[in-house]
């Protein structure tokens, strides 16, 4: 009898993975076998690295000056970094679930909270700047443009990366015809994104305010636990940019009702969420429980 051959390197480390999930996928329609969700992953990390690094690039330029020109240069990366990231998680809401998809969500809130600075990606935050007096309505304008070219470009990146067809999650995705998430009555769901917005908004200044442990890490699981319960209703976006990045013209909306229900919608909610937070009782309550925190 003949020995048997050696395992080479290459079989056993191929075993290993397929026995991880990580391959054994068909080779007709996934690279090398690699099991699709990986390359969701690749993909997403891809565009965080490369944020990463036009946002260095940025700052290296303009150093610490305050010029305007800088702020929105960080603003239109945030706001393709979002939009960019959140095309993805469609692909991993509609294969891997909704669960998933929340997980995923969660991870990048925190990490976007450690990445952006000022910059917000979302048209609201300036116009809460210029209801507060600090920002001038030049500023906001300009804020609101850059996070809408932002948004509107990204889809050529992510176009791109879904055209090479690496997986079988991906084919035809490039060139697919979009469908709206809206799957209530328009009034409903423009008072669905109103109200989210305005709790997720209120969480957030109060987290900010509180200065409270962890609050960065609450705050990404109440706006993500608000998105999920709206996912089925209005999509849950609570962004204009994000809503106009990824829906703006998709079958079953129109025009008109994408307007009201992402933008009226979302920005009545954060403009709520401003005079809410302003009256004597939100900030007694604050003041109190700032006094138990210290």
């Amino acid at each position: 009898m003949g020995k048997k051959p050696k395992k080479t390197f290459w079989r056993i480390t191929r075993k290993t993975l397929k026995n991880l999930g990580i391959l054994g996928y068909s080779k007709n329609e996934n690279i090398f076998g690699i099991n699709p969700f990986i390359i969701s992953i690749i993909y997403i990390a891809i565009t965080l690295a490369l944020s990463a690094i036009f946002r260095k690039i940025v700052k290296l330029i303009f150093g610490d000056s305050q010029r305007i020109t800088k702020y929105l240069l960080l603003e239109f990366i945030a706001t393709v970094e979002l939009c960019a990231a959140c095309y993805e998680l469609i692909i991993v809401a509609d294969n891997w679930g909704v669960s998933t998809y929340a997980i995923f969500l969660f991870l990048l809130t925190v990490w976007w909270g450690t990445q952006w600075e000022d910059a917000s990606a979302c048209p609201y935050c300036p116009i809460e700047e210029v209801l507060e007096g600090s920002k001038n309505m030049k500023t906001a304008i300009l804020t609101i443009a850059s996070q809408l070219v932002g948004a509107l470009i990204t889809f050529k990146y992510v176009q791109v990366l879904w055209s090479l067809e690496l997986v079988e999650t991906h084919i035809d995705k490039a060139y697919e015809d979009c469908t709206a998430d809206l799957q209530v009555d328009m009034s409903v769901g423009a008072v669905i994104e109103a109200i989210a917005t305005c709790l997720c908004r209120l969480v957030s200044r109060f987290l900010s305010e509180t200065d409270a442990a962890f609050g960065s890490y609450f705050d990404a699981f109440f706006g993500t636990m608000m998105v999920v319960a709206a996912f089925n209703f209005s999509g849950g976006y609570f962004n204009p940019a994000l809503a106009t990045s990824l829906k703006l013209g998709c079958d079953g909306n129109t025009l008109l009702e994408h307007v009201i229900v992402y933008w009226f919608g979302a920005i009545f909610g954060s403009i709520l969420a401003v005079f809410i937070y302003k009256i004597k009782f939100t900030q007694n309550f604050i003041a109190s429980m700032k006094s138990k925190v210290e």
